[in-house]
């Protein structure tokens, strides 16, 4: 398990190559999945296109559950988008992880907290932008004094870590996750076949326990974006 990043310098700028290729595959995967789901759209739907209402439906009702739909349904296939995203980069290092030369290329993204953190900065980011669109930059700002300008600094650091949490809150499942099932695969395989033959049932238990984690976990992301857009596009907050 212990495997470095396959990093490179570009212009001055190191790059963590294994990330660039899997957030790539990922975003594949995603944008493959939205073209089958609506290639041949019909007024019955069936198969892909089913599935893909019942998540558009789904992510609807996390939308209702925290805001007006008027204001709300802006921010519908946002929603969608991330938690078809994380599921799928949750999803990724689960069957197997790949390693070249001691550099991991093949793991999920989300395990790496640079990639968990940039999620959450910019569902932060966005929160102050539609914040700012929505009040107007004079009145937004007033409700960081309001109702008492003492409270300033406490809400300053609410904002980073509402970015902390949300961030480390995925890294930490989805890496601990692969963590342990490395240590299955690997440390009772170590022993030989019969190593193997006890490794294969909590690892496939593992994985499916670990699958059902992977969607709370992108559950719990979509639903903490739409409380921080909710938080701030809101005329009552």
């Amino acid at each position: 398990m212990d495997h470095g990043a396959p990093v490179k310098e570009i212009f001055g700028l190191y790059f963590n190559l294994g990330n660039v290729l899997m957030i790539t595959v990922a975003s594949l995967i995603v944008f493959i999945i939205a073209v089958i789901s609506t290639r041949t759209l019909a007024m019955k739907p069936t198969g892909m296109q089913n599935f893909m209402e019942w998540v558009f439906d789904f992510v609807r009702n996390i939308v209702k559950s925290n805001m007006d739909w008027k204001t709300g349904g802006h921010f519908h296939v946002l929603g969608v988008t991330l938690i078809f995203y994380i599921f799928v980069s949750n999803m990724l290092g689960l069957p197997f992880s790949v390693s070249i030369n001691d550099e991991l290329w093949w793991k999920s993204p989300t395990a790496d907290p640079v990639i968990t953190l940039t999620l959450a900065t910019m569902v932060v980011a966005l929160s102050h932008y539609y914040g700012i669109k929505q009040k107007g930059f004079g009145e937004y700002l007033r409700g960081y004094v309001s109702p008492m300008w003492f409270l300033f600094p406490l809400k300053i650091i609410e904002e980073f870590a509402n970015t902390l949490t949300l961030g480390l809150r995925l890294y930490g499942n989805i890496f601990a996750g692969e963590i342990l099932l490395g240590l299955l695969a690997g440390g009772l395989a170590a022993i030989g076949a019969v190593g193997w033959i006890a490794a294969a049932i909590p690892t496939l238990a593992w994985m499916g326990f670990s699958v059902f984690i992977g969607a709370i976990q992108a559950f719990i992301f979509t639903m903490l974006t739409m409380v921080y857009l909710a938080h701030k596009v809101n005329e009552d907050h």
